[in-house]
């Protein structure tokens, strides 16, 4: 041990030469400490080793968090991809599939008339006025009905397809004569044996009886305070007395009388005479009829409007009363109510004439079952009351700079529709085409062709298995096709077919 002593203290002594410049000058109490200080340089230069260590390891730790965090542009762009796609599915349907054709149109009657009266007779001279409203918009209207009075008089609706244009009196002959008769048969006037289309006396009766009834009196046709009747009455009694003194005149004989029972012995006419004086009976007797004749009631073309169906409707009152007659005071529609449409150019070769169609009003909830009576062969340009077809967009303007409307089309309801319908906008569905009976019904989007040309669908097993079915698709209509199975293929109702990918560059379809 005493050996030892030397080389502690020359390792010790060597450090405190070496170190000499740098340590501090040390008290001499703490000289017994001097032998622990190289232990306490070990320590701290392990300690120091243990600290760099740990600060590595955390430094290495906050890495690879901040990694998980911090990405860079490729990574990111990898991790913003599409998700893995999912295949869109809908089910095989077995059902009547029907390719409809479906656009706006609007409710009218068969016939719209306008009535704008003029008075017949003195009144014409002066202002026409509206004294008298005898109906109210929305109401429905019956043979022979007044509907208003114009300076007074009287004007009325009857049943009739001729409108009239002219005045008829007892005389006059036409098919508005045979009209005329017709109606006044069919409110309980006859017309006696005035052939039809002859204004007779039979004629001129059931005239003055339907004026009665409505609680007016005819004009005459002849206006002269009955002058023309009444020389025509006078001529009559004239030719009557003359042809009696022709057939009893008398003159006294020439000769001389033989005492007081001479007898006078009347003359006896000559033939001629006779024959003259008959005729001018007979003349003035047919003058009188036909004076009497055109003396009678007269229908002035005023007072009368004709319509083609009943019951009519008053559409609208456009007149007040006191109000001067400029233009249409009453509007009239007739007939039963109907549909007008148009069709476009490439719905035209779907539509035709006998077509079942399907109407619906939105409005009231109202739907109505009829078809096609008609397709016009020409285009419609310029304004118009009714839509286009649904999804058609706006018309396409014409060379001409009209607008193309399309091609009319008219569906008649088979029952009558509700008046209150007149002049809305509803929708029509005419079935253009359809399958005889019930059919597969796959989506359009379900179809597939192949190189070979060959059509098929994809049907999705529940296990997720995949298998295509070769088809023969048929009447397609509203997104759907009817489909055959051929080649043995199997499909049924409820298979799943393959309509789309959803997530993948395209997304073909939904989820049926």
């Amino acid at each position: 041990m005493l050996e030892a002593e030397p080389v502690v203290e020359s390792e010790s002594a060597g450090l405190d030469n070496q170190d000499e410049a740098s340590l501090p000058e040390m008290p001499a109490a703490s000289a017994p400490a001097a032998s622990h200080a190289p232990r306490t340089g070990l320590a701290g230069r392990r300690r120091a080793v243990v600290l760099i260590a740990l600060a590595s390891v955390l430094l290495a730790g906050a890495g690879v968090g901040a990694a998980a965090f911090v990405k860079s542009p490729a990574q990111v762009a990898a991790d913003a991809g599409a998700p893995e796609p999912d295949v869109l599915t809908a089910p095989v349907d077995f059902r009547v599939l029907e390719s409809s054709v479906i656009v706006r149109g609007k409710v009218t009657a068969g016939q719209s008339v306008e009535v704008a009266p003029q008075p017949a007779g003195d009144e014409s001279a002066g202002r026409a006025v509206v004294t008298r409203i005898a109906v109210r918009e929305g109401q429905q209207l019956s043979p022979g009905k007044l509907l208003m009075e114009v300076s007074g008089r009287p004007v009325f609706v009857l049943p009739g397809t001729l409108p009239v244009y002219r005045d008829l009196k007892p005389g006059s002959t036409g098919k508005d004569v045979t009209q005329l008769q017709k109606a006044l048969r069919s409110l309980g006037h006859g017309t006696g044996s005035d052939p039809a289309g002859t204004f007779g006396a039979g004629t001129t009766a059931a005239l003055g009886a339907f004026y009665a009834a409505v609680g007016y009196d005819p004009l005459p046709a002849l206006d002269d305070d009955g002058e023309a009747l009444k020389a025509a009455q006078e001529a009559v009694s004239a030719a009557r007395r003359a042809l009696e003194d022709v057939q009893d005149g008398a003159s006294a004989d020439d000769g001389e009388a033989s005492g007081s029972d001479k007898e006078v012995r009347p003359l006896r006419p000559s033939g001629r005479e006779l024959e003259r004086a008959r005729e001018d009976l007979a003349k003035a007797q047919r003058e009188y009829t036909d004076v009497r004749a055109a003396s009678g009631p007269m229908l002035p073309a005023g007072e009368v409007v004709y319509l083609r169906g009943f019951p009519a409707r008053v559409s609208a009152v456009q007149g007040t009363v006191g109000s001067v007659v400029e233009g249409t005071v009453m509007t009239l529609t007739a007939g039963k109510l109907v549909v007008r449409a148009h069709v476009m150019e490439h719905q035209k070769g779907l539509v035709r004439s006998g077509l079942p169609a399907v109407i619906l009003s939105e409005l009231s909830g109202v739907t109505a079952r009829g078809s096609v009576k008609s397709v016009a062969t020409s285009p419609d340009t310029g304004n118009s009351a009714t839509g286009s077809g649904e999804g058609g967009g706006e018309g396409e303007a014409d060379s001409a700079g009209g607008e193309v409307q399309g091609y009319l089309m008219e569906v008649v309801p088979d029952k009558a529709l509700d008046a209150r319908l007149t002049g809305e906008d509803v929708r029509v569905t005419v079935a253009a085409a359809a399958t005889d009976g019930k059919a597969l019904v796959v989506p359009v989007t379900a179809l597939s062709s192949g190189a070979d040309g060959r059509t098929s669908v994809t049907v999705r097993e529940r296990s997720g298995t995949q298998r295509r079915v070769e088809v023969r698709p048929g009447t397609s209509g509203d997104g759907f096709v009817a489909v055959t199975p051929v080649g043995g293929g199997s499909l049924a109702r409820g298979d799943r077919v393959v309509t789309g990918i959803r997530g993948g560059a395209a997304d073909t379809g939904g989820e049926g």
